[in-house]
């Protein structure tokens, strides 16, 4: 069977950028523009490196660069290795620390530089600067990694000793076909309802004349490539770090898990600085949905916080900054709060429990949410043939779309928990997590876990969710989903709603029930799953409103 494809090249450098190819210590060139402010003096630059094309409509540098020069900064944007107009070979993630050091080397010399640098950027470009900075380099003295994580992209496999992972998101295999297959951007569809999977991405070898690297590395168990060869981020010296998570971004659970390594390092710990926004991965907002990046209102809501930040630790100018400043979704109120920890002061879990198991397989409201579970044990079937379809065509751009779930509740394999109603505003601000019981007669188990604030009208949107891949679960197998973290105002009228299920496709590439190779399975196998709800619980850290 013929794929098609469409093939994105490099777009055209902006005039303002004085073109550059910057030498690697393997001799390797990496195409990098830099913008100049008016001022002639040498003074500090701001380095992003990504792999998106620095031309490009997507990433819209020139925009950026112009608002960054018009503050009196140099920016300077990087091709990373193997992309659009860079040399060497296109490899995921590895190449990007020592990448990373020869490029600071290099901005650190230049006449126009005082030897001061500051990273910037989202996702991959955030990736970019934890390698960096895992280097050690002295120039860099400030970072401001957005929607990212150390451990971006990993893709989720079995550990020795445990029972549990990640899902495995779609995207972790599609990405280095797409993103990373060679130079430029490959647009094409995979039909996940055609098995196996793995023999439609050898059609799209065959039907592009070449091979990703990157995916043949990964498939069909991924090599152990070391992402940060001079050793860990958070083993070289502290650089002030403002970390940008978005409520609604699915790569959050990555951010949170660096936040959770900086706290545990008393040196990095004292350089983060967090900056908790109600966005998802694309920057869309939940009190300005739709507004586009080309909006005379979105750059000083992207870029303002950064350049407040790089004025602070690479201008040194004197001004205290809150360590956490945080948007509360759902209050009408697109302010940010500030304090001096995350939670806020006062914040404290609280925990619902779950009953009514037969009323839970059905429709909503279905089963409860409140003070007292039941120590019933409720069943539903999983087929990988017919899957609990996701919610959303994009999950990097939730917020763009951010439906209304209800009737993903009517269906046989949804279980459903509502709440009663709350009579005062409560601010959900905090970790959220789901302990649970389950069990299958498969050889594995995937546990979906989403909350939803149920409207008065019936609407049901998410504001929070989690999920876990079990291996060999049995009959009961305890497991938490860390759920990440909310910032969130439940309005009075308003109730949660959990629910649970065992697939959400295609988002996460569903278990086929056989416990095959999720990419090379070509058949499925449905699946008895159970939950146990009298050891289930859903904890979520409260204040009142």
């Amino acid at each position: 069977m013929s794929v098609s494809f469409t093939r994105t090249g490099p777009g055209p450098v902006s005039p303002d950028a004085t073109q550059h190819m910057v030498r690697m210590r393997d001799g390797v060139r990496l195409a990098t523009d830099v913008y100049q402010p008016s001022s002639a003096r040498p003074g500090p630059a701001i380095l992003t490196r990504l792999p998106y094309d620095k031309s490009g409509e997507y990433t819209f540098m020139p925009r950026i660069a112009a608002y960054f020069t018009a503050r009196g900064y140099r920016f300077v944007v990087q091709d990373v290795r193997g992309k659009f107009r860079s040399e060497g070979e296109t490899l995921l993630f590895v190449n990007e620390a020592y990448d990373g050091y020869d490029t600071l080397d290099w901005v650190a010399a230049q006449d126009w530089s005082d030897g001061t640098v500051g990273m910037w950027g989202d996702s991959y470009y955030g990736f970019t600067q934890w390698a960096a900075a895992s280097t050690g380099h002295r120039a860099l003295r400030a970072m401001v990694p957005r929607v990212t994580g150390t451990r971006l992209g990993e893709l989720p496999v079995p550990e020795a000793g445990r029972r549990t992972h990640d899902v495995e998101m779609s995207v972790h295999r599609y990405y280095p076909l797409s993103m990373f297959h060679d130079r430029d951007i490959l647009d094409w569809e995979i039909d996940w309802s055609r098995r196996p999977l793995a023999a439609q991405v050898e059609e799209f070898f065959t039907a592009v004349g070449s091979r990703s690297a990157s995916y043949d590395l990964w498939f069909p168990y991924p090599v152990s490539l070391r992402r940060f060869p001079a050793g860990s981020p958070f083993d070289a010296p502290a650089v002030p770090v403002l970390m940008t998570i978005g409520w609604w971004d699915n790569c959050a659970p990555w951010q949170w898990s660096d936040h959770r390594e900086i706290a545990a390092r008393p040196a990095w710990a004292r350089t983060e600085y967090l900056l908790l926004e109600a966005i998802d991965h694309e920057n869309n907002s939940h009190f300005t949905p739709g507004v586009p990046n080309t909006d005379p209102s979105f750059l000083p809501r992207y870029l303002d916080p950064a350049v407040e930040f790089f004025d602070v630790f690479l201008r040194g100018e004197d001004r205290e900054l809150p360590r956490v400043r945080w948007q509360l979704a759902g209050s009408g109120d697109a302010s940010f709060r500030t304090g001096s920890q995350w939670p806020p002061a006062g914040a404290y879990p609280r925990e619902w429990r779950l009953a009514g198991g037969e009323a839970a397989v059905g429709d909503a409201p279905g089963g409860t949410l409140g003070p007292a579970g039941s120590p019933e044990v409720i069943s539903w079937t999983h087929d990988a043939a017919d899957p609990v379809p996701s919610p959303v065509r994009d999950a990097f751009a939730y917020l763009a779309e951010r439906p209304d779930e209800r009737d993903l509740a009517a269906r046989p394999d949804v279980l459903v928990f509502t709440s009663e109603v709350v009579t005062a505003p409560l601010d959900l601000v905090g970790p959220v997590r789901l302990d649970a019981v389950a069990g299958s007669d498969g050889p594995e188990m995937d546990l979906f876990a989403r909350l939803l604030d149920v409207a008065p009208d019936g609407s049901a949107r998410l504001i929070a969710r989690g999920q876990q891949t079990i291996i060999d679960p049995g009959t009961a197998f305890a497991v938490t989903i860390d759920m990440g973290h909310l910032g969130y105002r439940l309005a009075a009228g308003h109730a949660l709603r959990l629910t649970v299920a065992s697939s959400d496709a295609p988002e996460f590439v569903p278990a086929p029930g056989t416990g095959e190779h999720r990419w090379l399975a070509g058949k499925t196998v449905p699946n008895r799953q159970w939950l146990h709800l009298g050891s289930t619980s859903l904890t979520v850290t409260v204040m009142e409103g």
